[in-house]
């Protein structure tokens, strides 16, 4: 278990923990990595050659290219995007006649790996799975770290889902069912005051409720989107 990872994996359980608006601890996790990236592939990384290879074979997906637009580096995006279409066009054509269209095999497998593909998506998953990880060591090996995770607000469902499954190949079968319990602590609780939050919103569109509190159903649904779909790519910032 590496330094690199328990450090932010403790930083972000205690933000929630200290703080419930911080929501679920993992997604501030992927909203920091991909924030990491952002930050790299539009800086120090942009004009090294072992990253430009990478970058022209994979491109970006559509979410990435977005949120490097919006950060304004205009220049940095032109400079990627050109030797990215440079060896684009070459991979899509025959070789010795650029002019001529290739077999149509050949540019349809290299678009559909391009659709299926993206820099930083792929940066991005191989540390985030070894954050994943480090939660669930850190569970097993860590005294203090139990408790901190109980303390959580709560965990995304595709988020959940990831613990459980990490869960199942790092523990054994007893620590297996102790920690799928402690999570289950944390994120039914959760669901069910959401679910009578949802509920109550859609009553209150009752004329007989009308003079009925809001509670703390007024964004349920916001709530509900975090919570079946997970809270990610917060870094966009919409251009007017």
């Amino acid at each position: 278990m590496e330094q690199i990872y328990t450090i932010p994996v403790n930083e972000a359980f205690e933000a929630s923990r200290d703080d419930a608006s911080c929501g679920c601890p993992m997604c501030a996790l992927y909203n920091k990595l991909e924030n990491d990236e952002l930050e790299l592939i539009l800086g120090a990384s942009m004009m090294e050659p072992d990253i430009r290879i990478k970058t022209n074979e994979s491109g970006f997906c559509r979410t990435h290219y977005d949120m490097m637009l919006a950060r304004q580096n205009r220049l940095g995006m032109a400079l990627t995007l050109e030797s990215h279409l440079a060896e684009l066009r070459k991979d899509i054509t025959e070789g010795n006649l650029p002019l001529i269209p290739a077999r149509g095999d050949k540019p349809a497998k290299r678009i559909n790996a391009l659709e299926n593909s993206c820099y930083i998506c792929r940066r991005i998953e191989y540390n985030y799975a070894r954050m994943v990880e480090t939660v669930v060591l850190l569970w097993d090996t860590d005294e203090d770290f139990p408790a901190k995770l109980k303390a959580q607000p709560y965990f995304c469902l595709p988020h959940y889902r990831r613990l459980l499954e990490c869960a199942q190949h790092r523990l054994n079968k007893k620590k297996q069912a102790e920690f799928a319990s402690v999570c289950a602590g944390v994120v039914l609780p959760y669901f069910d005051k959401l679910q009578n939050d949802v509920s109550w919103f859609c009553k209150k569109f009752d004329y007989r409720y009308d003079e009925e509190p809001w509670y703390d159903s007024k964004d349920a649904i916001e709530r509900a989107i975090r919570f079946l779909r997970s809270d990610l790519h917060k870094n966009v910032q919409k251009k007017r």
